[in-house]
């Protein structure tokens, strides 16, 4: 074999063992969540902070997070994708939270490679729903 072609062949292992690890290691986003946008009739319902880790590994997105200061327990907790960050979707998966004022979120979802589309341009989000609100009480985007 040549100089030339062992090169060639080196280069394209080097390349193929850094997307294998890429591909374990994963994508890393990070989440802040606040208070869902208000109004006259939900604002005196929505407190409390938290944030959270997702992790993308292929297809599956594994989320991590705390939370407090709700003024009623927390009841779920959800993924959602919508078109771009800050732009409302449907739930596209169900994470386990604590029921509680404070406390963890926890789940994985499979995303379609839409989802995955949608992640990447910051439209993924996590929302909690509480039982004082139980249309959104915390929210945040994942983003890198």
């Amino acid at each position: 074999m040549s100089f030339g072609r062992c090169w060639a062949v080196a280069l394209a292992s080097l390349f193929c063992f850094g997307l294998a690890l890429v591909a374990q290691t994963g994508e890393t986003y990070k989440v802040r969540l606040s208070p869902v946008a208000a109004d006259a009739r939900t604002r005196p319902e929505l407190a409390g902070v938290g944030s959270a880790t997702a992790v993308l590994t292929g297809s599956k997105l594994a989320v991590t997070g705390t939370f407090e200061g709700l003024k009623s327990a927390a009841i779920t907790a959800q993924l959602h994708a919508g078109a771009a960050a800050g732009v409302r979707g449907p739930a596209i998966g169900e994470l386990a939270v604590t029921k509680a004022t404070a406390g963890t979120i926890v789940g994985a979802a499979e995303l379609s490679p839409q989802q995955i589309e949608a992640l990447h341009k910051g439209g993924v989000y996590i929302q909690i729903q509480s039982e004082k609100a139980p249309e959104g009480v915390l929210w945040g985007w994942l983003l890198k």
